[in-house]
């Protein structure tokens, strides 16, 4: 490998907003927090959504309210009929 271009990297704790899950790993990330874990300094950065709380990996289904999409698409393509 050369030297000198490749990115620092950190111990970095993502955390899960929603469901505060913690997930410890390494990246080129950082934040202006920073908390010891296991002896270990980590930047703590929040996510909105992680694989803990996201519906493709946890299984769970969630209602989209398309009542308005489908009476916009008609009302677009009403028109076009003769």
């Amino acid at each position: 490998m050369k030297d000198k271009i490749h990115p620092e990297t950190h111990p970095v704790c993502f955390v899960d907003v929603s469901s505060g899950a913690r997930f410890v790993t390494t990246s080129t990330m950082k934040s202006k927090q920073v908390e010891n874990i296991d002896g270990v300094d980590c930047f703590m950065i929040s996510r909105d959504v992680t694989a803990d709380s996201h519906p493709a990996y946890t299984g769970e289904k969630r209602f989209v309210d398309t009542a308005g999409r489908v009476e916009k698409f008609q009302k677009k393509f009403s028109r076009v009929r003769k």
